[in-house]
């Protein structure tokens, strides 16, 4: 059974351990989630891919050795920043909040996550798929010394993934592709009192931005996500007032929906500079696929039932963002998002939790995983 104070109690630990990222240190909090889940009888192990970003992997062995089921939150925070009223480290309880750095994102979901796995241990739970659970470092800075290298070098190798990471009860099912370019233009120097002996690549530029903007690619219509977007991050050009610039670089962000490609953009982006310059340079700085899954899959439809039983207000819904949910779609892993924090708080100062959302967070999650044992089909021996 779900232990309301113990959960409380846990979560205020988790907040009182500084995991910022930036500067980046993981190593305390994880040492500490390993002995919590050593003490239940888990069978723990810790991995580094850079001093102190330290992972927590921990298997809940069950009877099924050929199936596995992956509950994921990390570990790292932002940067406090200034001006909190209650203290960021302190865990201070509040008119029915936790506030603190990471309530919200992300140590309501690993105490949720211990507290729904201590539950089970308690009640001699044995699923009949091997529980896996990774608390993972870097998530804020892009996951390259997390999640990402677990994948990739197949110490993470479950056959389904809830990733812990939303607010409010709320069940991601899609999400957009990410793409950041950076564009360099190559003009020609001249005096700026003589701009006609020169090529003007800020101009080249500002041709060009617009007429990607003006662009609309064709896509199909989402129920859970907004239309494409287009929005230039950053601009830098010319070396001086008096010159005509002859180097000019801007940086885009590119967001779009499932069924597109991001080839498209890239096209349609070498399309406009050839229409106005030769010399131009495509530099693709990340991408990150779009993500779908379907509704009536059992992750999706189990959490649906345990929130309702529950009484969570849960909204299936699309993520405008990039999340890692995406990192398991290469490695064919079907995956979902959800989360207990509460909407608007991450990355804020005085960061909180609504302590009924940790509380039905936990009851949800240990409901879910026992749902999911009787609804999931079992991959034969």
């Amino acid at each position: 059974m779900v232990d309301k104070a113990r959960l409380i109690s846990l979560a205020q630990e988790l907040i009182r351990i500084d995991s910022q990222n930036p500067p980046g240190n993981e190593a305390a909090l994880a040492h500490f989630t390993r002995a919590y889940l050593q003490k239940l009888g888990l069978a723990v192990k810790l991995f580094e891919f850079k001093k102190n970003r330290t992972n927590v992997l921990a298997t809940l062995a069950g009877r099924n050795k050929n199936y596995s089921l992956l509950l994921t939150p990390h570990l790292d925070t932002v940067p406090a920043g200034k001006n909190w009223r209650f203290s960021p480290f302190k865990a201070t309880v509040s008119g029915g909040k936790l506030y603190g750095l990471g309530a919200t994102d992300c140590k309501v979901n690993i105490a949720c996550a211990l507290e729904a796995i201590n539950s089970l241990v308690e009640e001699n739970t044995v699923l009949d798929y091997n529980l896996i659970f990774a608390a993972t470092a870097d998530e804020e800075c892009g996951s390259e010394l997390g999640l990402i290298p677990l994948l990739n070098k197949g110490i993470l190798k479950p056959d389904a993934a809830v990733v812990l990471d939303s607010d409010d009860f709320d069940i991601v099912v899609e999400q957009k592709g990410l793409l950041h370019v950076k564009i360099s233009l190559q003009g020609k120097r001249a005096h700026g009192a003589y701009p006609w002996l020169g090529v003007n690549a800020i101009d080249l530029a500002i041709q060009i931005l617009s007429d990607l903007k003006k662009e609309r690619c064709a896509y199909v219509k989402n129920k859970y996500l907004k239309p494409p977007t287009l929005n230039i991050g950053t601009i830098r050009g010319g070396d001086k007032v008096n010159v005509v610039a002859d180097w000019c670089e801007f940086e885009l962000d590119f967001r779009y929906l499932p069924q597109m490609k991001a080839k498209e953009f890239l096209d349609r982006a070498r399309a406009v500079c050839k229409k106005y310059t030769r010399k131009f340079r495509i530099e693709i700085q990340g991408v990150q696929k779009p993500y779908s899954i379907a509704k009536t899959h059992p992750l999706v439809s189990c959490l649906a039932q345990s929130m309702k039983k529950h009484k969570a207000l849960s909204t299936i819904k699309g993520s405008e963002g990039a999340t890692v949910i995406t990192f398991f779609l290469d490695k064919q892993i079907p995956a979902v998002a959800t989360g207990f924090g509460s909407q608007g708080c991450a990355h804020t100062v005085d960061e909180y939790v609504k302590v009924d959302n940790l509380y039905k967070g936990a009851l949800v999650l240990e409901d879910f995983l026992s749902r999911y044992n009787k609804e999931i089909k079992w991959k034969e021996s």
